[in-house]
């Protein structure tokens, strides 16, 4: 699986948001997005669930989030989380 990075920790609102949505729109089955930021980011987790794609978020340590996210719903991202 490719993966799409985006280390968003030192952007402002809405810019990760903005660019998260960029990136899954250009995502195919083989690739994911794998974000980097200071918090869990709720609306983007929403906005995956809403359109069915397989997510995963971990705070990896306090005020670090690894976030995971593709349309590939047969995949175990837990396998795919770098910590």
């Amino acid at each position: 699986m490719t993966h799409r990075h985006l280390d968003a920790r030192e952007l402002s609102h809405p810019e990760p948001l903005e660019r998260a949505v960029a990136i899954l729109r250009e995502l195919d089955h083989e690739s994911c997005l794998y974000m980097t930021i200071r918090k869990n980011p709720i609306p983007l987790l929403k906005l995956a669930e809403k359109n069915r794609f397989n997510y995963l978020s971990r705070e990896v340590r306090v005020g670090e989030w690894h976030v995971l996210i593709t349309p590939n719903t047969g995949i175990d991202l837990t396998e795919h989380l770098r910590v």
